[in-house]
């Protein structure tokens, strides 16, 4: 069974979902910590509910990203993780971190990479005017939202869409595609191949 971490830094509606698929099975791992970078992210409240250990990274105590990354790092491998996986971790990681961890961070984006990179997924697929969008799940390397793609899914753009109400539609479309993504990690069932992820 693998060991997980998740990382967040908001209110976990995607952390919860990940811990009720643990609990079913459906994932076949075990949440050994829940890390989040902001000290009243709803999350941890959500990670205690569950039982699960989890710990507060602040940027104001360390002198560099750096240095954060390189003390989330040691913990991480402390607990012999497995998996890291970001769950509306409102931070970008370092390139050492990413290179540490290479082919065991994964993230999910609200948007069909590699179209609409970076922040507002939503309302940049809205303002282009493209009539479907929807989420990626991929493996995370040193660049921003560039690694290779894991598994995505699509919904409808409609004219009266604003990033709420697109954001809405999405985010059960998210919860299922990036349940299905770890569950095929955590059975070994992924293969990386330069940017072409295989399911085996």
């Amino acid at each position: 069974m693998k060991k997980i971490a998740i990382l967040i830094s908001g209110q976990g509606s995607t952390l919860q979902a990940i811990i009720e698929a643990c609990q079913t099975g459906f994932i076949p791992g075990k949440i050994v910590t829940v890390i989040s970078n902001k000290i009243d992210s709803f999350g941890l409240e959500r990670a205690k509910s569950a039982d699960i250990p989890n710990r507060v990274f602040l940027r104001q105590d360390f002198t560099s990203n750096l240095d954060m990354d390189k003390a989330i790092g040691d913990y991480l491998e402390d607990l012999s993780v497995d998996l890291i996986v970001l769950a509306g971790y409102m931070k970008i990681l370092t390139k050492p971190f990413t290179q540490r961890f290479t082919g065991k961070i994964l993230n999910i984006h609200p948007a069909l990479l590699p179209s609409f990179p970076g922040l507002h997924g939503h309302q940049q697929a809205i303002d282009a005017g493209v009539k479907v969008t929807g989420c990626t799940v991929h493996f995370v390397d040193a660049g921003m939202d560039t690694g290779p793609i894991i598994m995505q899914n699509t919904v409808p753009v409609y004219p009266d869409d604003t990033e709420d109400t697109l954001s809405e539609r999405l985010l059960p479309v998210e919860h299922a595609t990036y349940r299905e993504a770890l569950r095929l990690f955590c059975e070994d069932a992924l293969r990386i191949e330069g940017r072409i992820v295989h399911y085996i």
